[in-house]
């Protein structure tokens, strides 16, 4: 039974339409990365797994169980499977970075203080933010924003989790840190969808990868098969210019 199974999956942006009967499935400790232009559906796709972006057709099911993006109730439970980060950090301003890992755990999981408390302190150390846990957003750069956000999203103990380019919005300098920090997470059996465009990474910690073009999955396999011996001729296209450049 896969982790994750998505079946002619279909959303929309008003009349636009941006996902296209997507079919994909992810097993249990999988990294799966989506790859292709702007504009591919990659972002929307992983807005509409976690029920952000509400899909028009198409299913989803967790380890063999469908969810149902119209139930309230099933979605809250889908949040306790998933978790995602974003492009930008969206951490609370007012709050400091312990509260801010810890505000989920004590609200939606209903821990303790001190369980949430002990829980961030292992998550903070092990993305690197250890020494950071009494400061305020403003004064982390944005790699170590991205590393707290990372830790928040893990508070809830997800086991899926996706990552939307989450080194797109930040300077080249921060860039490597943030990544370091996944590559630490690839190895403690977390199933992942990762967008990015960072292809030297996408190549290193994939187990497989997804070509996305037009709201569909044009062609999925393994990194070294898709980089080096794509099959289908958009495929071919987008990794003989982004290999280029």
């Amino acid at each position: 039974m896969h982790h994750l199974e998505i079946k002619n999956l279909s959303s929309s942006y008003g009349s636009k339409k941006v996902l296209k009967g997507v079919t994909l499935s992810v097993d249990k400790g999988e990294v799966l990365s989506l790859i292709g232009p702007s504009g591919s559906g990659k972002s929307t796709l992983l807005r509409t797994l976690i029920g952000l972006t509400p899909p028009i057709a198409g299913q989803v099911f967790i380890a063999g169980q469908p969810i149902d993006y119209n139930n309230k109730k099933n979605l809250k439970s889908l949040r306790n499977h998933m978790a995602i980060v974003f492009q930008q950090y969206n951490l609370f301003q007012n709050m400091n970075v312990m509260r801010n890992v810890t505000i989920s755990p004590i609200k939606i999981k209903k821990q303790s203080s001190e369980e949430a408390g002990k829980q961030a302190k292992l998550l903070l150390e092990k993305v690197g933010m250890a020494d950071k846990y009494d400061a305020y957003p403003e004064d982390l750069s944005g790699g170590q924003q991205q590393r707290v956000a990372i830790a928040r999203a893990l508070a809830t103990k997800p086991e899926i989790l996706l990552l939307d380019e989450i080194t797109s919005a930040l300077d080249p300098e921060w860039v490597n840190e943030v990544l370091d920090t996944i590559r630490v997470l690839t190895n403690e059996g977390i199933t992942m969808i990762i967008v990015s465009h960072e292809m030297a990474f996408v190549r290193e910690v994939s187990t497989r990868v997804a070509m996305m073009d037009d709201g569909q999955i044009i062609e999925n396999g393994a990194p070294q098969q898709i980089f080096d011996s794509p099959i289908e001729n958009r495929t071919k296209e987008f990794v003989s210019k982004i290999l280029t450049h």
